[in-house]
């Protein structure tokens, strides 16, 4: 099936919703296309962007079948050139010159470019002369620009994509290198900094190709466990293969994010032992990480071996910017060892107000638990550059602050509530 350029699709501008992937059995380019497919996106989206892009006809058709007893999609990538091997460039100049939507666009380029990365990393060359074999092939260019396409109508411009622990298979698999390990070196490049796993108990060979798992790192904005969402839409994607082992399937579920009483996430905390740095500088390090995104960025003061007064520095950040603040804890302080783990953050919806006191403006921030609101914070900075501009003492104003943000934000700011 495919559809001309341009042509109107059904469902476009529907509103967009957080996405988390289950690939915690495997992952590749056309059981992701099953996957979207059966959460929702229409064929002609895929086949429309997929189009665009492709020198040659592609023909695309869904069929739907059975695994491991689990009803499922799969999406048949028909193609001439299954073999046509091209470069970065060649891709590049495909993505650029196609008439796409700038969204999908801007994902599948991300895509081929990390892709390109980690072939260069792994053969020793710069990206630019990497030569794709598999993944330079167009059904493999079709799934990854299939993909973005159904990611970005089922995301629209401010949803969240999850995805799990991904599993990548053992032993040995034949690839155009000869016979590689699994997970194959570019796959095992691409999931630095990623949760990932062997996968079901008993499985062998190759689960995680590397088009799966350059979609699913490079476009995650958080990997972990299903987020806090009301499920509207769930698609599973077949594989090839039906083992018995485990249904071999991608997941994806598709829904609004849980508000209320907040919403959780899967989050990274990194953390060092330093006792060797001179503490003068511990403010800048704190500040550049809280700079470059980290969530919060802490000291705790301990005690190491033969009492040795230190700290432990601890950064929590979104999963997809661990491996940048690792980099800047590296550089900035004298560690040489980072230790990494996940932690499940539960965060009330909050907004920002401006008060008033003694006529200047105050930020302050509001958080909610179940439409209610439980704390309100003005801003230091804000508060104490009003104290120093109304010679006032900072205590002060900052009682006025928090005053006033409590008649306007509650119906009746002296009132005891009882939360259940």
């Amino acid at each position: 099936m495919s559809a001309a350029p341009g042509r109107d699709v059904p469902g476009r501008d529907a509103p967009g919703r957080d996405v988390w992937v289950d690939a915690t059995a495997g992952a590749s380019g056309d059981m992701l296309l099953g996957a979207l497919v059966g959460a929702g996106v229409p064929l002609e989206v895929i086949a429309e962007a997929v189009d665009a892009v492709t020198p040659e006809p592609v023909g695309l058709s869904v069929q739907r079948v059975v695994r491991c007893g689990l009803a499922a999609t799969k999406v048949h990538v028909d193609v001439a050139d299954s073999t046509h091997h091209r470069t970065w460039r060649d891709i590049r100049t495909l993505l650029t010159e196609a008439d796409l939507e700038e969204p999908v666009r801007r994902r599948a380029v991300a895509v081929f470019h990390g892709l390109a990365v980690a072939e260069a990393s792994v053969h020793g060359t710069e990206p630019d002369d990497v030569h794709f074999h598999e993944v330079g092939a167009l059904d493999s260019i079709a799934d990854v620009v299939g993909a973005c396409a159904g990611l970005a109508h089922l995301l629209g411009d401010d949803g969240r994509l999850t995805v799990s622990t991904i599993s990548v298979g053992s032993g040995r698999v034949r690839a155009a290198h000869g016979s590689l390990p699994v997970p194959v070196p570019a796959v095992a490049e691409l999931l630095r900094g990623v949760p990932s796993s062997a996968g079901p108990k008993g499985s062998e060979g190759e689960l995680c190709t590397p088009t799966g798992a350059a979609l699913l790192t490079v476009l995650a904005d958080a990997h972990g466990p299903q987020p806090a969402m009301v499920v509207a839409e769930i698609g599973l994607g077949a594989g090839d293969r039906d083992p018995s082992t485990h249904p071999n399937v991608v997941r994806v579920l598709a829904g609004e994010p849980k508000v209320g009483d907040g919403s959780s996430s899967t989050d990274v905390v990194l953390e060092a032992n330093v006792d060797d740095l001179d503490p003068r500088v511990w403010p800048s390090v704190l500040a550049a990480l809280l700079e470059e995104g980290a969530s919060d960025a802490w000291l705790t003061p301990i005690l190491m071996k033969k009492g040795r007064p230190a700290h432990t520095l601890s950064v929590l950040c979104r999963a997809e910017l661990a491996p940048e603040l690792r980099r800047t804890i590296f550089v900035q302080t004298s560690t040489i060892g980072v230790r990494q783990h996940d932690v499940l953050k539960h965060a009330l919806p909050r907004e920002v107000v401006t008060v008033s006191v003694g006529g200047k403006e105050i930020r302050v921030k509001a958080a909610r638990l179940d439409g209610r609101v439980v704390t309100v914070q003005p801003e230091h900075d804000d508060v104490a550059g009003v104290a120093e501009t109304l010679g006032r003492p900072v205590l002060d104003v900052l009682a006025d602050a928090t005053a006033a943000a409590r008649r306007l934000l509650l119906p009746d700011p002296d009132a005891v509530h009882t939360y259940r």
